[in-house]
């Protein structure tokens, strides 16, 4: 399975233009089976989605994740997930309340055969805030009896491995590289965190000439196996 995250800036490229279907033509680049979007609708107003949704589902087979809370919106908080529904089933989606002092959050869903939970997140500048922040995904991790990832911008500069020790017992951090900003990559703003029975097979940051214009963050993508295993051990590994 491959799952890619990306911060789309609202759409705007380098060039101040906002452009959805370029962001679109990018996903095509990365053709992921699960698409994690930050920033995917208008901050001001109605709050409005900025990509072309029947082009997504029509050329790309992406649908999206209901969880808008706004008419026009495509996501919450401008989190997205996009999911191929021709080989994945839906189960179930969640929006996750996070403390801040901005309008921020997390999404889920959870997808069946394989089962597997992916959780959305842009998370706060401050560091304080991060902090309660992974407390608050912590908990909502706890107990889950099916994989976990987060995928998203953390907004951490640096590669803290305190991040994944914050979400809880078992869980990895998986950095592919810097992805912001576009222009000159210097900061690794953009990662994943595994949790149970889930394995990394590769990860890397998307680095074409289109996206290096799309936006300022560059997309991040993971290549996982799922275990299926039952006797399954915490860490992912089989035993």
């Amino acid at each position: 399975m491959r799952i890619a995250s990306y911060n789309i800036r609202k759409a705007v490229g380098l060039d101040w233009r906002r452009d959805g279907d370029r962001i679109a033509r990018v996903l095509k680049e990365i053709d992921a089976d699960i698409i994690l979007l930050q920033e995917a609708d208008k901050r001001m107003g109605a709050r409005a989605g900025v990509l072309p949704a029947d082009e997504l589902y029509e050329q790309l087979g992406y649908r999206m994740v209901d969880l808008s809370v706004r008419p026009a919106s495509h996501g919450w908080h401008g989190n997205l997930i996009l999911y191929r529904d021709q080989s994945l089933i839906l189960k179930e989606a969640l929006r996750i309340a996070l403390p801040s002092l901005e309008p921020r959050g997390a999404v889920s869903a959870i997808f069946g055969a394989p089962k597997i939970e992916v959780i959305g997140v842009h998370l706060a500048l401050a560091r304080r805030i991060r902090a309660g922040q992974l407390a608050a995904l912590g908990q909502h991790m706890k107990g889950a009896d099916h994989p976990v990832l987060i995928a998203g911008d953390f907004n951490a500069w640096r590669r803290d491995p305190g991040i994944a020790q914050a979400l809880g017992g078992g869980c990895r951090m998986i950095l592919p590289g810097n992805s912001f900003h576009a222009s000159r990559p210097s900061a690794p703003l953009d990662r994943f965190v595994l949790q149970g029975a889930v394995r990394e097979v590769s990860a890397h940051v998307h680095a074409s000439d289109l996206a290096a214009r799309a936006s300022d963050h560059l997309p991040i993508v993971l290549d996982v196996e799922l275990n299926t295993d039952t006797d399954a051990d915490e860490s992912g590994a089989q035993k």
